[in-house]
């Protein structure tokens, strides 16, 4: 090949790359531009527990504009533009029966205390208002999600409290059976059912959840729990942190009939960055992230889309998609693959704050109706951590009861006796 014929052919070369770049280029502008005009609103992110593992909660000890040993550090989330977060308040399934709501309550606490030391950065959300509101602050708005229903150690008064401390959504289940509910890992095998899917305490449970003005979130629970809610609630359900079974047919994952019922109920799931739930494997990328994206609006359309990446707590997430500051290029990805100005805003966050909106307008409808305060059914709870006080059927009371129906008796005999 001649001299001239080389520098030719390397300056078509160089001319293609730039050009390449340049699209792409677009593509991320496009993303980050998008990204300033709606708010970014992720469903699940664990960042709370990290500082109780590192840290027992003691925010004093953590700078985390510095924190490097995290997927989720302050400078990270300007850079990856997150405009709303859904921060857990997890605690392990071992806590069931034992400190889970001492435990959930710390977790609420840091969370605040998160936004009390970083006013700069994070404003405390309960609602669709705050989240407009905070946004439009340039500041990220931050809600709470009680990740488990063994957080309220099966009592509705508990549910209450941590909604009036600001939780917002309550995944129903963990990776364990609470006494009213079975978790997803009964549909593997591993767990058996205890429930028959949703005990009638739940069932109770989720009409509570509406009155309230609670997201009720699906993501770890079986796909007979999922169809029984869907039948109960009165307002759309969220998958704080869920993928699509079809791409990876994990039983963490969403069924495409479930996806058709989200759609037809106003739901919305919200895409899991876990790369056993992206690939069934070890390893992904980000743009395996993107075909759950396209599946589901595929089935249920871009309205039941968002974003759930499950940071800090998975130990695995894709090449692209290390930790939060790369939200803004799976965006770019979407819009490369043809989704509109207006899908990629839904997926945002205009489809979580129309559930949201929804779920609020579900609570001012039921404003009239008297708080449930029935207790579940004392054997469904009893084990030798839990006292009866209250109940009808405890030891005490039933030995009262017995004494009682003896002293009636012996006065019946009496009185016979006396005729």
């Amino acid at each position: 090949m001649s001299p001239r014929l080389m520098l030719s052919s390397c300056l078509a070369l160089w001319i293609s790359c730039c050009a390449v770049t340049l699209a792409e280029d677009s593509f991320l502008t496009r993303a980050q531009n998008l990204m300033k005009a709606t708010p970014l609103i992720d469903g699940h992110n664990d960042l709370p527990w990290q500082l109780r593992s590192y840290f027992n909660n003691q925010l004093n000890n953590v700078d985390l504009n510095k924190l490097a040993t995290t997927h989720t550090n302050i400078p990270k989330i300007r850079e990856g533009q997150l405009g709303a977060q859904f921060w857990a308040a997890f605690v392990p399934c071992d806590t069931q029966y034992k400190d889970a709501v001492r435990q959930t309550l710390e977790q609420i606490d840091v969370i605040h205390r998160m936004c009390s030391e970083y006013p700069e950065t994070f404003q405390f959300a309960t609602s669709s208002k705050d989240i407009e509101e905070a946004f439009r602050l340039n500041k990220v708005a931050s809600l709470i999600g009680v990740e488990g229903g063994h957080s309220i150690d099966s009592s509705l008064g508990t549910l209450r409290m941590m909604y009036y401390l600001g939780a917002r959504y309550m995944t129903l289940t963990h990776s364990c059976n609470t006494p009213w509910a079975d978790n997803w890992l009964v549909d593997t095998g591993e767990d058996p059912p205890e429930n028959n899917g949703l005990s009638d305490f739940g069932k109770k449970l989720i009409v509570e959840m509406n009155r309230l003005g609670m997201l009720i979130d699906l993501a770890h629970v079986p796909v007979k729990v999922m169809n029984q809610v869907l039948d109960t609630s009165v307002a759309p359900v969220i998958f704080s942190h869920s993928s699509a079974y079809t791409i990876c047919p994990h039983k963490r994952n969403v069924p495409d009939d479930v996806l058709n019922r989200v759609n037809k109920t106003g739901g919305i799931v919200m895409v899991n960055f876990y790369n056993d739930y992206v690939t069934c494997s070890k390893t992904a990328n980000l743009s395996d992230v993107a075909d759950h994206f396209d599946h589901i609006k595929k089935v249920g359309g871009a309205g039941i889309i968002g974003f759930g990446g499950d940071y800090d707590g998975v130990p695995r997430v894709p090449e692209g998609l290390e930790d939060v500051s790369k939200y803004p290029n799976l965006v770019a990805e979407l819009l490369r693959r043809g989704w509109t100005d207006e899908e990629v805003k839904a997926a945002l966050g205009n489809n979580l704050l129309r559930v949201m909106r929804e779920v609020e307008k579900v609570r001012d409808t039921m404003s009239a109706t008297s708080p449930d305060d029935s207790p579940i059914p004392y054997d469904d709870v009893k084990n030798p951590c839990r006292t009866s006080y209250g109940y009808t059927v405890s030891g005490a009371v039933r030995s009262l009861s017995t004494l009682a129906l003896l002293l009636v008796t012996a006065f019946q005999a009496v009185m016979t006796l006396t005729d």
